[in-house]
């Protein structure tokens, strides 16, 4: 289980990796902003977790002869999981330190900008602008900001996991041998 778990969790960060850096050129050009950032951010986990599903199978049919149970699918897929959101959250904490070490800064201005714009009124712009603040000053710390890049990641994870496993406990579901 545990090479399973190892190389289909990789394969899961290399797709975060590649999204991350790749989509570099695109947001220096505008093309990607906070407005659309957000769906090719959560589009880009499902893809990078579709290895939970792939897991999962792999090990049912290579080493439980087709047959897993619910929570020994679930099992697999959550550590797969954890895997590839432990290298999501290492693979920003570089992006982050080197590419963007002003994206909190970057964030707040958008998201008091968008408050601003969409009538907000002024105490509620203010108390918007007062967590905006401590939200900067929080990923100031790396382990606040690991712990926070992670649970942006793991809930997904979580429950592709959850879909993964009702889908391949069922013998004839994707069968590589008739049932």
């Amino acid at each position: 289980m545990k090479r399973i778990v190892l190389i289909y969790g990789l394969i899961a960060t290399a797709v975060f990796v590649i999204t991350q850096f790749g989509s570099m050129p695109f947001w220096k050009n505008g093309s990607l902003t906070f407005e659309n950032g957000e769906l090719v951010g959560y589009t880009s986990m499902v893809i990078a977790l579709s290895m939970v599903f792939f897991g999962v199978k792999s090990y049912r049919d290579n080493h439980l002869e087709g047959s897993i149970t619910f929570g020994k699918a679930l099992q697999v897929g959550l550590l797969i999981s954890l895997v590839a959101a432990l290298g999501y959250a290492t693979s920003w904490e570089f992006y982050f330190n080197i590419f963007a070490p002003d994206f909190m800064d970057e964030y707040a201005a958008f998201s008091i900008s968008k408050a601003k714009s969409s009538g907000m009124t002024e105490a509620d712009i203010q108390s918007l602008v007062a967590r905006m603040d401590e939200a900067k000053e929080m990923y100031k710390n790396p382990f606040i900001r690991y712990g926070m890049t992670l649970m942006e990641v793991f809930p997904v994870g979580v429950f592709i996991s959850l879909i993964s496993a009702a889908i391949l406990r069922k013998k004839n579901v994707l069968a590589t041998q008739p049932a």
